[in-house]
């Protein structure tokens, strides 16, 4: 029989690449404003390396990293696909016309582990560009914290829309950006939730559509026929779910948000 992953032992090791890669997703919040602001984190240096390089003390690593846990849930709708996934979702759940199902729970995890699943490239870059090496003491921390927040610049920069990165870029004062690389995270964190929200607001229109069509037919069909007290939403809701499975919905609906990002 075929299975979806070689083994268990691989299915566990991406686990605990994707919570140490969570916990990088809320350090580059960190530091990117901490580093704009002040060069780095001069203040909790204690013994400076060969290089340049910077050792931290590790009592200022674990405050640093219980400080950012609390900016988790913010980074992982961010700074990756979970704003899409789960507007288009929700969107889709209103268009079906089906009150609480699926309910909230299964929406956030489905669009969670489909995040997951879009982002794992993304994680994986992250992860043996930065986290891996520092975890392994080949590289000081804020060089690993630079090389693991890169995979996610490059993602959000491919995800965000030019006009929205130059409204931004204007509303800041700022003339112009020197190069797509030095795009900072003040500017690029709203450009690119702003072009998400469009992007996901667009697929759910075209989601929409369909479903609005069997609804004015059903209700213009209870007009002509006299039935003015019978709701059009009980009559159009089992041709709406039988469109939904006869056309495959959740495997196109799927497919489509997963494709997006890497067409």
């Amino acid at each position: 029989m075929w299975m979806p992953f070689s083994s268990a032992a691989r299915t566990a090791v991406m686990s605990r690449k994707v919570i140490l890669l969570l916990a990088v997703l809320g350090m580059v919040l960190v530091y990117g404003g901490a580093a704009e602001a002040q060069g780095g984190f001069a203040a909790v240096t204690v013994t400076p390396g060969t290089g340049g390089a910077k050792t931290y003390s590790v009592s200022i690593q674990i405050l640093l990293l219980m400080t950012v846990l609390s900016l988790l849930p913010a980074a992982l709708i961010m700074m990756t696909s979970f704003t899409r996934v789960i507007i288009v979702l929700a969107i889709l759940r209103q268009a079906l016309g089906t009150a609480q199902t699926p309910s909230n729970q299964i929406l956030i995890g489905l669009s969670l582990f489909l995040s997951i699943f879009i982002m794992a490239p993304v994680f994986e870059q992250s992860y043996d560009t930065g986290l891996k090496p520092y975890l392994d003491d080949q590289m000081a921390a804020e060089q690993a914290l630079e090389n693991a927040a890169s995979p996610f610049r490059r993602f959000m920069l491919d995800q965000t829309r030019q006009a929205d990165l130059l409204m931004f870029t204007r509303i800041s004062g700022r003339s112009s950006l020197p190069s797509r690389d030095e795009v900072p995270f003040s500017l690029l964190l709203p450009a690119f939730v702003t072009s998400e929200l469009k992007t996901a607001f667009q697929i759910g229109f075209l989601i929409f559509l369909p479903f609005l069509v069997i609804d004015l037919v059903v209700a213009s069909v209870l007009m002509a026929m006299g039935m003015m007290m019978l709701s059009p939403m009980i009559i159009s809701l089992p041709f709406k779910l039988m469109l939904f499975v006869l056309v495959d919905g959740w495997s196109l609906i799927m497919g489509t948000l997963a494709s997006s990002f890497y067409m």
